[in-house]
Formats: C-alpha cells, sequence, structure tokens
C-alpha cells in the first residue's frame, strides 16, 4: 500500500482531499531517477494546485514539445473519461512527456486500456497510475437512465453501461444522490480492478508503483483523492 504522509488534509464521508503548502515539489527523487509512487502522486497533485489558482507552469507550446521529442520519460500514467471538459495534461498542468494518458467513457476498462497501463509501468517505468473520475459524467448518467428505464443499448454502448452499472447497483438505483455516489464507486472499483492486474500487483507489492483513485470538480477543477 502507498503511505503518505500530507501536510495538510481533510476528510470526509467519502474522500481524501489533499492539499500541499508549496506550489512545487521535487521532480526526481533524492538519487536522481524518476520519481517513486509517493513523489508522482505529490507531483500530479501540486500541477493541480497550480492549475486552480490559475498559474499553470507549461503550456503547449511546440518548443516543449520538440524538447522531449527525442525520448519520454513519463513518471505517471493517468486513466480518464474520454469527457471534453477534462483534458488530463491541463488538469494536472503537466509538460510533454511528464504523463501517460488513456481515456475512454467512464474510465471503463478493457484489455487495450489494461494492456496499455502495463505497458506504461513495465517499459515506460512509471510509478504511479491514477483512475480520475469526474463530477456530472454522462457515461455514469447514461447508465443510471438506462437502468431505470429498462432500454439497456446493445453493442459496444451497452458494454459500457454492462461495467458501470454494478457500481450503480451497490449504491442504489432509487438513492436521491446515485449518480454521486456511483462515480466514487466505480473509480473505486476501477482502482481494485487494476491492482488485481498480476504486473500491477507486483510492481505495487515490491513498491516500484501504486493505483489510485480520485474525482475531478467540473466547477472548481480541484483533484480529490478517493484512495491512496
Amino acid at each position: 500500500m502507498l503511505a503518505v504522509r500530507f501536510p495538510e488534509t481533510r476528510r470526509n464521508s467519502d474522500s481524501i482531499l489533499v492539499t500541499f503548502h508549496a506550489d512545487t515539489v521535487p521532480a526526481r527523487s533524492q538519487t536522481g531517477s524518476r520519481p517513486g509512487p509517493v513523489e508522482a502522486l505529490a507531483n500530479l497533485l501540486a500541477g493541480n494546485r497550480r492549475f486552480v489558482a490559475g498559474r499553470p507552469r507549461y503550456g503547449h507550446h511546440v518548443a516543449n514539445a520538440a524538447a522531449s521529442s527525442r525520448a519520454q520519460q513519463p513518471y505517471a500514467v493517468v486513466v480518464g473519461c474520454i469527457d471534453s471538459r477534462v483534458p488530463l495534461e491541463a488538469v494536472f498542468d503537466q509538460n510533454f512527456g511528464s504523463i501517460c494518458v488513456v481515456r475512454a467513457g467512464g474510465h471503463v476498462l478493457d484489455r487495450s486500456i489494461v494492456g496499455s497501463i502495463e505497458f506504461a509501468v513495465g517499459e515506460l517505468d512509471v510509478s504511479l497510475v491514477m483512475v480520475l473520475g469526474h463530477e456530472r459524467c454522462g457515461a455514469i448518467a447514461s447508465t443510471i437512465e438506462a437502468m431505470r428505464s429498462g432500454d439497456i443499448p446493445s453493442g459496444s454502448l451497452g458494454y459500457l453501461v454492462e461495467q458501470i452499472e454494478p457500481s450503480v447497483t451497490a449504491v442504489g438505483i432509487h438513492d436521491p444522490d446515485v449518480e454521486h455516489k456511483a462515480l466514487r464507486q466505480h473509480v473505486a472499483r476501477t482502482v481494485e480492478s487494476l491492482r488485481k492486474v498480476d504486473r500491477l500487483a507486483e510492481a505495487d507489492r515490491v513498491g516500484r508503483a501504486h493505483v489510485v483513485g480520485a474525482v475531478y470538480d467540473l466547477d472548481t477543477g480541484q483533484v480529490t483523492i478517493l484512495n491512496p
């Protein structure tokens, strides 16, 4: 498990909100290698804090792209939703070559996504996998509506609903706050699924990589850690 001690935390019933006193944290470990899981999480959250404060360090400039074109040394992979309101490199104020991004509707996993994450951990040596859900997720809302109406779509769209449905069921379709709670349940289930993947479980066991879950607030831009 990831043991993290942060300077400042606030807890509520379903999340851990992590903030930092400083806007920057070390980009590399003291040994000069890429950051481990704790530093990687700190880097992402420090970038999110800069983003929320309106003080981003990086922009999408061609000079930055060219500087990283010869090789990449990402330290994290973020698994997010396809929602156009959640551009992950911007949300975490990350430069070219800093993070790998995998996106699918409702951050639903399939073999290609899991394989991509395994590649990032095994071949690119990233030390952190973050599953990032977001408030007012269309995939979650559509699944709830499909379950209530009984009109489950067929084909690949139906696969998304099928994968999200257990999280809605766990909360209860008639819960007045089902969308909010089902989102968090779905993030937690996705995290647990990834932690059971053999290669990722082994990387976590030896302290080389860790999987965490988080939620992005569309209104504030804040990322909240759910299960570190």
